[in-house]
């Protein structure tokens, strides 16, 4: 694949959720980087397709269909992957809403994706990381885990989690050469967002992306690649002496706070 850098040949990496959106993006660029990829997504056919971009490019992936939030799938998953250098823990989803609006089951849902899927992540990768010599893990949290974002109630509280998980397996693994590190998004271009804008202002789309676009203080949203790029270098041995740190990549959006 052509890159203008190849920081991760002869690496083994796993990403999770990288059917689409950030995932993807994030897939693509550590292959194009070098890196072997195992795609772990709920939604196979969509795994398969990111798998299908990397090969088209000359590069290598594979798909392992498990659900994060399952801790017998994400074992069974884990018990396929012999060696492991990099870890991305991507997988998650969102949540509108305050204390009051969000109902238990509401709770649930974030917490098994968001907070116990990244738990598995960790769980089960960190063993195959210790065991190929170390590695680098990359959690992808939020700018909700450093600021309140108004009715993300729940999200906040999963992607808080993300951050803190961060730097406990930071803390305990540092001196058995295993990197932690997460970064933290603020509204990133996604299909979760185009979706999200048809269903909720049908006839209005254009007009409700541009505010959304504006009210981020650098005056539009975040690319998917460029959270990729930011997730390839902490990947990668430039960063290698980084680890347990929070990186915001957010357009200003903390800046004006």
């Amino acid at each position: 694949m052509n890159s203008p850098v190849q920081r991760l040949g002869g690496k083994q990496a796993l990403v999770t959720g990288a059917g689409s959106g950030i995932g993807r993006a994030i897939a693509v660029r550590l292959a194009a980087e070098g890196a072997e990829v195992t795609i772990l997504e709920a939604k196979a056919e969509a795994g398969e397709a990111t798998a299908a971009q990397i090969r088209a490019a000359g590069g290598a992936a594979r798909v392992i269909a498990a659900d994060v939030s399952n801790t017998e799938s994400m074992r069974a998953a884990f018990d396929q992957v012999e060696k492991l250098h990099v870890l991305v823990n991507n997988a998650g989803i969102s949540h509108v809403g305050n204390v009051l609006s969000t109902t238990p089951e509401d709770m649930d849902r974030v917490y098994a994706v968001n907070v116990k899927g990244v738990y598995h992540g960790l769980h089960f990768g960190v063993p195959r990381l210790l065991a190929s010599g170390g590695g680098a893990i990359v959690n992808v949290a939020s700018i909700a885990s450093k600021i309140a974002l108004l009715d993300r109630f729940a999200y906040g509280m999963s992607k808080g989690a993300v951050l803190t998980m961060t730097l406990a397996v930071a803390r305990d693994f540092v001196d058995r050469g295993l990197r932690c590190n997460c970064v933290c998004p603020a509204r990133v271009h996604t299909p979760f967002v185009d979706g999200f804008l048809a269903k909720n202002y049908p006839g209005k789309e254009k007009e409700m992306f541009d505010k959304l676009s504006a009210a981020q203080p650098i005056g539009r949203m975040g690319k998917p690649e460029e959270i990729a790029s930011l997730v390839a270098f902490l990947c990668s041995d430039e960063a290698g002496f980084i680890t347990g740190s929070a990186y915001d990549i957010d357009g200003g959006a903390t800046l004006l706070r």
